[in-house]
């Protein structure tokens, strides 16, 4: 049966639990658990976590605002959680708990973005920043001690208005920033200020000295595309997930892939998932094997899967308000949403989707709801 939804004869466990519950434990709890990092809030409490797979919190850390993304140095176990836009704090601290927490420092003239990545060797770490008197994208530099210590040393332009996230190339030097080419200013919260003359771009930034390398933007009809979130694919791809900010009735591509050298490679998927998504990614992460994509839509509510290497649309999940994505042990992804749910999505098969809209199916009807009073997980979920 071809269906625009990926349903239940497609599903090998869709589990919603938060804490460790006999229906999670009885597929979870048999594999290692791996870590991850999300911000959440917790009884009006803002909070940074280091969580297992099966939901169970590791390290708890207190923010004094929302909280968004991190960068995370696994080889060393550390990790700093950046202030969701206009974020005025990123805090520094050890996967286990052990030591004390750094706050960065930060100019008065700059904000966090909410996003950054340490380097290979984990020396230096790179957050995407406002300079918001001038108008334009830095990334800072922050120096990292062997004690835990940063010290910010230099910054980078973007070559572009409102980066948000940065990632580290394969090469352990380039740097591919997503300028998401809105201009904002703290006083003014995040209203755009500049929606007539926008525009975004990929950028590729040696990290050793700040040097442009390649650029690419997003196509003028859609000038009000703002590229903003970012991953790999098994091949070395970036893949990036955007928001657009222009009239609601249009329906401008979402999800481009992009590799160096060519143009981008804009991907739809058939109408209605494209409709679905109500102009908003909010979330894109590859899972283990980079050959599968998830593109998160929270105000979609919905979770819209990839084929890495054909750039298929292989079906979409319900999920209300559902955001951050990340990948799961050996296939698959865990999920987390705003309502407090913690998901794990394993797909039997995959195969391109048809647009079928007569014959859809609502996975989101076939889910054990586990929404928890109290409870909002952030935008993004990543794994250690």
């Amino acid at each position: 049966m071809r269906s625009t939804e990926i349903d239940r004869r497609r599903f090998l466990a869709w589990l919603l639990a938060l804490g460790a519950t006999p229906a999670w434990a009885a597929i979870a709890g048999a594999e290692k658990q791996h870590l991850y990092l999300a911000a959440r809030r917790r009884e009006g409490r803002y909070e940074a976590v280091v969580l297992r797979s099966d939901g169970s919190d590791v390290t708890v850390i207190p923010l004094p605002e929302r909280g968004h993304s991190f960068a995370i140095d696994s080889q060393r176990g550390r990790a700093v959680a950046f202030g969701r836009q206009p974020g005025f704090f990123a805090y520094a601290f050890d996967i286990q708990g052990q030591g004390s927490v750094a706050k960065l420092p930060l100019p008065d003239d700059r904000h966090f973005f909410g996003h950054g990545v340490f380097s290979g060797d984990g020396q230096r770490l790179f957050a995407t920043e406002n300079d918001f008197n001038a108008g334009r994208g830095v990334l800072g530099v922050y120096e990292v001690s062997a004690t835990g210590q940063y010290r910010r040393v230099n910054e980078f332009d973007t070559r572009g208005i409102g980066p948000h996230e940065v990632i580290l190339l394969r090469d352990g030097v380039t740097l591919c920033v997503a300028n998401g080419g809105i201009l904002t200013h703290p006083s003014y919260g995040k209203l755009e200020l500049n929606r007539d003359t926008m525009r975004s771009s990929l950028a590729y930034i040696d990290s050793r000295d700040g040097r442009l390398i390649e650029q690419v933007f997003s196509p003028q009809p859609w000038h009000q595309l703002s590229l903003r979130h970012l991953a790999l694919d098994a091949a070395g791809r970036v893949w990036t997930g955007c928001q657009y900010i222009g009239p609601a009735q249009h329906r401008p591509p979402l999800v481009a892939r992009h590799n160096r050298g060519d143009a981008l490679q804009w991907l739809s998927g058939p109408p209605e998932v494209l409709r679905g998504m109500r102009n908003y990614v909010g979330s894109v992460a590859a899972d283990v094997s980079g050959g599968t994509i998830a593109t998160s839509s929270p105000v979609g509510n919905c979770i819209v899967f990839w084929d890495a290497d054909t750039g298929d649309c292989l079906g979409k999940i319900g999920m209300d308000d559902g955001c951050g994505v990340a990948p799961a042990k050996s296939a698959g992804f865990l999920l987390t949403s705003g309502l407090g749910r913690l998901a794990q999505y394993l797909p039997l098969e995959s195969a391109p989707v048809q647009n079928s809209p007569d014959q859809q199916k609502s996975a989101q009807a076939q889910m054990l709801r586990s929404d928890v009073s109290g409870l909002a997980w952030d935008n993004h979920l990543r794994r250690v």
